[in-house]
């Protein structure tokens, strides 16, 4: 499994997923190798929680990554992720190559190639997607080639909602056939804070009024933007309301540069530091313009922390209105603010909204189920291989005379 953020190193959800499906497997009895990047203080490589972990180290050359343009380091990255893992294949046999995104995509298909085994690849979000569709400068369009490539050269393309097979089938046309929706997944246990740590971080940020959070990325396409524009209208209703963001990112000097009073910028919070925060909250908001699943809003429902959500990509599958959440029109700070004021004024509301999303993450989205479902994506990555290898071997027979065959 090559993925370019693990534990310790996190810098989004897609870390998070990869570490809860590689334990998961593990732990459902499967040999797992992760190769990832390094990061101080981390060994090279650990077993741990029953994986095996290989940490590539950075390449002494530095690389800009200015104006978002990330190819040039990414490129050395995956020169020396593909050492790691080749070294790691020296004392191990393996069944498939799972890559995570296009950030890994040269490594993954080096080895596919080198250990001739099927590479199936979880395609978490597209380039085109975060720019809703425009791809300003050439390195964005690398990146859209690169995650076409990535795609339509996997025996098997996972994709997390039902919207984003139908985006890669648009963009890349990847055949529904072959593009297998495998959800991401929650572990609620992980999410649920000790009352204690809750208390405190109510103390710390809320004050006397609603607190209300976002944590995630700030870059433009999680529309945090939006949500400041809806603060003022909310402490219309709620004048003591409170606004936590966290998380870091190249937009956040903008971001904080529009905040109006009672916003407070809290920066990365890890580990308990997030989970308390969540379950201190009076409504948690997604404000995505484009999302490909919201596995956030899952963590918010699994700490029992009512959601309100963009209706937009694979939020508009995992959350229904009224039910289990509250939808509002992507980019509308005024449906924004309509939407979480319904949950701020009725607490029993926003409890029975809880409850709800807390039950349907335990059915739906146990860790469990989805690593069951990708060792089943697996499985016919390998069958397709095999059908590869087989129409291979018949191509390379030719027929002599007496119905003798020779392979050459």
């Amino acid at each position: 499994m090559l993925s370019w953020e693990y534990p310790p190193l996190l810098i989004g959800g897609l870390g998070r997923h990869v570490h809860a499906l590689a334990t998961t497997l593990a732990a459902a009895g499967h040999e797992v190798t992760v190769v990832t990047r390094h990061t101080p203080g981390a060994l090279l490589e650990e077993y741990t929680e029953g994986v095996r972990v290989i940490r590539a180290p950075d390449d002494p050359p530095a690389f800009e990554t200015s104006g978002g343009n990330l190819l040039g380091w990414a490129m050395a990255f995956n020169h020396t992720l593909t050492r790691a893992a080749l070294t790691a294949a020296r004392t191990g046999r393996y069944d498939v190559v799972h890559a995570h995104d296009w950030l890994v995509a040269h490594a993954a298909v080096t080895l596919q190639s080198h250990l001739d085994v099927p590479l199936v690849a979880t395609i978490h979000a597209t380039e085109s997607g975060r720019h809703q569709g425009w791809l300003p400068a050439a390195h964005n369009r690398t990146i859209d080639d690169i995650e076409r490539w990535l795609a339509t050269g996997a025996a098997r393309t996972i994709v997390c909602s039902a919207y984003m097979k139908r985006e890669v089938g648009r963009l890349f046309g990847v055949p529904a056939g072959r593009t297998d929706v495998v959800f991401n997944g929650v572990d609620t246990l992980r999410w649920r804070s000790r009352p204690r740590a809750v208390a405190a971080a109510r103390a710390r940020y809320a004050g006397d009024g609603p607190l209300v959070s976002y944590a995630g990325r700030l870059v433009y396409e999680k529309g945090v933007q939006h949500l400041l524009a809806a603060v003022p209208i909310l402490r219309e209703r709620h004048p003591d309301l409170r606004v936590v963001i966290a998380g870091d990112g190249p937009y956040r000097e903008e971001l904080e540069a529009v905040a109006t009073p009672g916003v407070t910028f809290a920066g990365f919070l890890g580990g308990h530091e997030l989970t308390a925060l969540m379950g201190a909250s009076d409504c948690y908001v997604v404000p995505s313009i484009y999302e490909p699943f919201g596995m956030v809003a899952l963590e918010a429902a699994a700490a029992g922390t009512p959601v309100a959500v963009a209706d937009t990509g694979g939020l508009a599958e995992i959350v229904e209105h009224g039910v289990t959440g509250v939808k509002f029109l992507p980019g509308d700070p005024a449906t924004l603010a309509a939407a979480t004021g319904e949950v701020l004024a009725d607490r029993e509301y926003a409890r029975a909204l809880a409850l709800r999303a807390l039950d349907r993450v335990r059915q739906d989205f146990s860790w469990p189920a989805i690593a069951a479902q990708t060792v089943a994506v697996y499985e016919r990555a390998r069958a397709c291989d095999a059908r590869r290898v087989s129409r291979e071997a018949e191509s390379l027979l030719v027929h002599v005379p007496a119905t003798r065959t020779a392979l050459l």
